[in-house]
């Protein structure tokens, strides 16, 4: 009987976008003033009173979050998604996986370069045609947040790196649920987005069933270092990304100490941490699943980052 990751890619060659789905482009000719770039429930900054008051400011950095989200989606993908599904595809993950299961890592990565290339050519199509340019975009502060998981343990580097895919593939963002069903956004954003979440679909229940392989491998004292790392996976996978708000306030001009004020309303701690707890629920619900919690440390662990399952 094929393994639960197996299962998860019975149909690839049917279902996944870079298999089904055409180049998305921008219809000739339409006007993207009668649309909105992002939701802008999604975006925290855009309900200060600084940027309503200035609808000028606020379309501008309503593109600029788009785009920051189109490039992050670049990035992410081939640098710590492809970087983990490389491992596995190869045999060199550190555990032993069938080469089916090898083939759906490899069938991930070509999801996954998908997803990038068409998040890039949005990008450049949607600043030919709104005149709006992506303010630079720098991916390696996240990438050393991420990384320093665990550099306590340099060993155990493949191991950290297999954990980031899996917390970060098992997680459910607003963004995957809520901008393909809105109506007044883009179509061809919509259109993208729908498409990466039909995959990531797919690709959840690869990684659920895989950190079940993964877990099953490791030696006890492996599960406790690996425990103590978990909490502080999510919170880096889904901390929000301050600076290229920073950034596209600074491009207009605005002053730094009202781009403090901005940030400092806008992503206020408390808001922060409920952010994070409701897109981790199936993660950490999965992490759970396999007694992991149980531990009182590690559940003390996750309570003090405000993801133990109670507060979910």
């Amino acid at each position: 009987m094929p393994s639960d990751e197996v299962l998860a890619f019975q149909r690839w060659y049917e279902k996944a976008g870079v298999r089904r789905t055409p180049r998305r482009l921008l219809r000739p000719g339409e006007d993207l003033d009668r649309y909105s770039f992002f939701p802008r429930h999604l975006i925290p900054h855009m309900e200060h009173p600084r940027v309503l008051k200035d609808p000028e400011l606020a379309r501008y950095l309503e593109a600029q979050y788009l785009f920051q989200w189109l490039n992050f989606t670049a990035h992410f993908e081939v640098g710590v998604v492809n970087r983990a599904t490389h491992l596995i595809s190869t045999g060199r993950a550190g555990i032993e996986c069938p080469p089916d299961v090898q083939q759906g890592a490899f069938q991930i990565y070509v999801d996954e370069g998908y997803h990038s290339l068409y998040s890039l050519d949005m990008v450049r199509q949607l600043e030919a045609r709104s005149g709006i340019d992506a303010v630079p975009y720098d991916f390696d502060e996240y990438l050393d947040g991420l990384d320093a998981v665990g550099h306590d343990y340099p060993g155990h580097g493949r191991l950290v790196q297999l954990l980031q895919v899996v917390t970060f593939e098992t997680l459910v963002t607003g963004i995957l649920l809520d901008v393909p069903k809105d109506p007044t956004l883009i179509p061809e954003v919509r259109e993208i987005v729908q498409d990466h979440a039909v995959d990531e679909g797919t690709h959840h229940a690869y990684f659920s069933a895989f950190f079940k392989r993964l877990w099953g491998t490791l030696s006890v004292s492996e599960r406790q270092m690996v425990a103590r790392w978990l909490p502080d996976l999510i919170l880096r996978s889904l901390k929000p990304a301050t600076t290229p708000t920073a950034n596209a306030l600074r491009a207009v001009g605005t002053p730094e100490a009202e781009i403090r004020e901005i940030i400092g309303d806008s992503f206020s701690p408390a808001a922060v941490v409920g952010g994070i707890r409701r897109s981790s629920v199936n993660t950490v619900r999965l992490f759970a699943s396999m007694g992991i919690l149980d531990d009182a440390q590690t559940h003390d662990a996750f309570a003090r980052a405000g993801l133990a399952p109670e507060e979910q």
